[in-house]
């Protein structure tokens, strides 16, 4: 066989194994069930049914079918690969989503696993459906995750209510989601939603990540989303919804005397301030003894998040601790920038 020829084998069938950079809805590629990470910064969940997911990335625009184990079972577009897991549904006899379904939303940086601890508990000692929602926080908008979001809660059409725990920037995707929900027509907006728990949301923006604006690191790393709470955020804090559902917010702080982030102002948890986090309207609030990057794995907070799931409140009706609209400062940067201007 002539050199030539064996080169375009070769290639044609390197090609099979590469995703197209475009796909129709119906495009489907060649696939070997083959193991993956998962998805981190590149992959973004549009489907979810329990550990089973649709993904899509955030470069190619293209669409992966995941199995409980993490092994692509289908890619190609995305109608493509919601085919195939209904034929696999079928013959593996998954179950359906049903009853009241909490899903966890991780923060910038971070993947569904920083969460998976939280969801198992919430799971086994509270008898949710948990799900796991994964998105490639850095490499893209606030707004094009919280659509995303929007796809996997609307393919809930068999959940009783859908409830909300989330962690950091997570808290952000799920208020503009609510944003976007609120505009769309009623028998468009998916299931009725339950309760939502803030775990460290930078809901009054982070003034961190705006002293960090011009670190080229920071940009590198953090990409998008980080760029929006850096230099964006009047831009962002717009286009966010006060929850329509009840909701609660856990905030990290040290206390006085505690370890403390001595550039930032007030207690915090050496990434939001406690003032960062408060948002008026909130059922309860507290605040742990804990570090933004580990407050999910408090046993303290998974207990407050589960009551507050459960009944609404973190320790009991008369300990509520709600947050009036009087109640919230805006931090003293945003007067700041008002009197520059």
């Amino acid at each position: 066989m002539p050199q030539s020829s064996i080169l375009m084998a070769v290639l044609a069938l390197a090609l099979a194994f590469i995703p197209r950079l475009t796909f129709g809805q119906s495009a489907t590629g060649f696939n070997i069930a083959a193991p993956t990470g998962g998805g981190k910064q590149f992959w973004t969940d549009r489907f979810v049914h329990h550990d089973w997911r649709i993904q899509r990335n955030v470069f190619t625009g293209h669409y992966r079918l995941l199995d409980g184990d993490d092994v692509r079972q289908a890619w190609g577009g995305y109608e493509a690969c919601r085919k195939a897991f209904e034929r696999l549904r079928v013959e593996r006899e998954l179950p359906p989503v049903r009853g009241k379904v909490v899903l966890t939303v991780h923060g910038l940086g971070r993947t569904r696993q920083s969460l998976a601890g939280m969801g198992k508990y919430l799971a086994e000692e509270g008898g949710f459906t948990w799900l796991n929602f994964s998105y490639a926080s850095t490499r893209d908008s606030i707004d094009a995750h919280a659509v995303a979001l929007g796809q996997v809660v609307d393919a809930l059409t068999e959940a009783e209510e859908v409830h909300f725990v989330a962690h950091s920037l997570g808290n952000l995707v799920v208020r503009r989601y609510m944003a976007q929900r609120a505009q769309a027509e009623p028998e468009a907006r998916g299931p009725k939603l339950g309760r939502f728990v803030m775990l460290a949301p930078p809901n009054q923006g982070a003034e961190l990540a705006e002293r960090l604006r011009n670190n080229e690191l920071f940009r590198l790393i953090f990409g998008t989303s980080g760029q929006q709470l850096a230099v964006r955020w009047d831009e962002v804090k717009q286009r966010l919804a006060v929850p329509p559902c009840p909701f609660g917010i856990l905030a990290g702080g040290r206390g006085e005397g505690g370890l403390n982030n001595a550039v930032l102002a007030g207690d915090d948890d050496l990434v939001v301030t406690v003032e960062e986090t408060r948002l008026a309207g909130a059922a309860d609030f507290r605040v742990v003894p804990a570090l933004h990057t580990f407050l999910m794995d408090e046993p303290v907070v998974r207990q407050y998040t589960l009551r507050f799931l459960q009944h609404g409140y973190f320790v009991s009706p008369e300990k509520r601790q709600p947050i009036a609209a009087a109640e919230v400062q805006r931090p003293e940067r945003e007067k700041g920038r008002e009197n520059e201007s």
